[in-house]
């Protein structure tokens, strides 16, 4: 999940992804988002990793993006972008079990649940802590992805806590 207030130099950053990871680029109206969108593009299909707009379907489609991620609010557009561009793939944000519901009525591939630790992200909201997170994805009939505060020492306590390997993904 890039953010252009803290990911400073965007393409070594995902240069160093393993292959499969998914990179959600929100450009948040930037002049230079396609180009930017484009250099992401070739990057990421060299390296084997899915490419995600967020909540920009029209940059997705101009930059050959594999898909988009929808924040909360816009979830309920996921069927019509998905209608509109049979193959890819649609996310959504989800901060509490309604949200999750709701992007799930709406056909996303997978839901993000944030904030799942204490994040500096200005939309991730409170922290929800390894056991609320499974308890949300634990209701998911879906692919649930942690976000907010996930990195190797959190990701280990999500697994320690998600008996059922409820904190990964399952893949696309």
């Amino acid at each position: 999940m890039t953010d252009p207030d803290r990911t400073l130099d965007l393409l070594t950053s995902v240069e160093g992804l393993p292959r499969g990871s998914v990179v959600i680029y929100r450009a948040f109206g930037a002049p230079s988002a396609l180009v930017q969108a484009i250099s992401l593009r070739h990057l990421t299909r060299r390296r084997g990793l899915l490419l995600l707009i967020g909540a920009d379907a029209v940059l997705a489609r101009k930059s050959k993006a594999d898909g988009v991620h929808l924040p909360q609010r816009l979830a309920h557009l996921a069927r019509r972008l998905k209608r509109s561009r049979p193959g890819w793939v649609v996310t959504a944000a989800a901060h509490g079990l309604a949200a999750l519901r709701n992007a799930e009525a709406h056909g996303v591939d997978a839901v993000l649940v944030s904030a799942a630790f204490a994040s500096r992200s200005a939309s991730a909201g409170p922290a929800l802590g390894p056991v609320r997170f499974e308890h949300l994805a634990r209701q998911a009939r879906g692919p649930v992805i942690a976000l907010g505060g996930v990195n190797a020492r959190t990701a280990a306590r999500l697994q320690r806590s998600c008996a059922a390997g409820l904190a990964g993904v399952e893949g696309f």
